[in-house]
């Protein structure tokens, strides 16, 4: 029902869900027969929903191979998140676990849900691996040897400081942007992207996804997990999930303002790495990730729901810009329009608004600069839409018809 009430409220959202929903319903069927890539593809699609359309832009080769490269570190990061595993345990398999991608035999018992089933069957993944070239083989290799070795790091240590946050973020998500630049040039489709930019390519993407899921996180059991560094926090509260108290509401939406301040100064690295994509497939791949960050960040700054449940951005908006992200024309338009949202929401008493209002400036700066803005669909209508009763019924028996037709083909 939530889908169908932002359908009413938002009708233009309905043709790129429809197209979502078909591109979706595509993908399933494009499971390989093997029994190994077969499990690799459906896993994809259960851990990651939104990662298996993406994907799905790649040509095949190097869609197995990302396909294997984030399997690989799904499963890494599967034992990092299990805090029910004692550290004498954990440390071991994390700075072991680039080894074990060669053991077609390996698995481990942890996680949860679909997240087990991909640890304790995780020999299909090894077969995969195995029967991809050595240039392919060594960049997951070394990416997950490195990113094992600092998750191990981070095990025994807080995020205290900025530069600790960028180390342990560098570690789980920097090191992603390396090995898929890494990847892309074993194509030969591209240059070799520098690791500055790499790196910050994976820091937003990892930023926004620990922001927007604060609550998440500190409200996992057995043990909380912690990722905000103390550094910015204690300027406001004494604990870290003093945050999510009512009481606290006000220097909650301050912490969290200068934490996306914190996150939106990878954005020029990432238009930068965008720009310098010379495979179309490859650009969408990438782009369409960052986009849903600016996105979400704008959907999360000054948003006390952050600390109440879950902020993202509707549907509709996501099949909007999966759909619309094709060219950086595209790229530099949502950016700019989400920045414009952003700044919107920036409070002068703010205690980071000058600084905010500094790094989105120069975002816009940097859009403006690109001369693509004219020549663009804006990702935000800025009035409401004033639609009839009688279309609003239209839509939705369209939707109720098509939502039988795809339920029908399931069965």
């Amino acid at each position: 029902m939530g889908t169908l009430r932002a359908i009413l409220k938002n009708p233009d959202d309905l043709y790129p869900l429809i197209k979502l929903k078909l591109a979706a319903r595509h993908a399933e069927k494009q499971i390989p027969p093997e029994p190994h890539w077969g499990f690799c593809y459906l896993m994809l699609q259960k851990v990651s929903r939104s990662f298996a359309l993406v994907i799905q832009q790649l040509p095949v080769e190097l869609r197995d191979a990302v396909c294997i490269f984030y399997l690989v570190l799904r499963a890494l990061d599967t034992v990092e998140d299990d805090t029910s595993i004692p550290t004498d345990v954990k440390v071991p398999i994390l700075i072991s676990f680039h080894q074990h991608v060669y053991d077609r035999e390996w698995h481990f018992a942890c996680g949860t849900k679909e997240y087990k089933v991909l640890m304790d069957q995780f020999h299909h993944v090894s077969t995969a691996f195995l029967e991809h070239g050595k240039l392919y083989q060594q960049a997951i290799e070394d990416i997950t040897m490195r990113m094992g070795a600092g998750m191990a790091k981070f095990i025994c240590k807080e995020v205290e400081t900025t530069d600790d946050y960028d180390e342990y973020c560098h570690y789980v998500a920097g090191l992603v942007g390396l090995g898929l630049s890494k990847l892309f040039h074993a194509s030969g489709t591209e240059d070799l992207a520098s690791d500055s930019l790499s790196n910050s390519m994976g820091l937003f993407l990892q930023k926004t996804n620990i922001i927007r899921d604060y609550l998440e996180d500190i409200n996992e059991v057995p043990k909380c997990r912690m990722f905000w560094p103390r550094e910015i926090w204690s300027k406001y509260v004494n604990k870290l999930e003093d945050l999510k108290y009512v009481e606290n509401s006000v220097k909650a939406v301050q912490c969290l303002n200068e934490m996306v301040t914190n996150a939106l100064s990878h954005v020029e690295d990432c238009l930068t790495y965008m720009f310098n994509l010379r495979d179309p497939s490859i650009f969408r791949f990438c782009a369409i990730p960052q986009v849903m960050a600016i996105g979400t960040l704008a959907m999360c700054y000054d948003n006390i729901e952050v600390f109440r449940g879950v902020v993202k951005m509707r549907r509709g908006l996501t099949a909007k810009v999966i759909g619309r992200t094709k060219t950086m024309a595209d790229v530099y338009g949502a950016f700019f329009d989400f920045s414009c949202m952003l700044k919107s929401k920036v409070n002068n008493n703010d205690p980071n608004a000058t600084k905010t209002l500094k790094r989105l400036d120069a975002i816009l700066k940097t859009c403006r600069d690109s001369g693509t803005l004219n020549k663009r669909k804006s990702y935000i209508i800025r009035s409401e839409p004033n639609y009839s009763p009688v279309l609003i019924v239209v839509i939705f028996i369209i939707l109720a018809i098509i939502l039988a037709q795809l339920s029908g083909n399931r069965s």
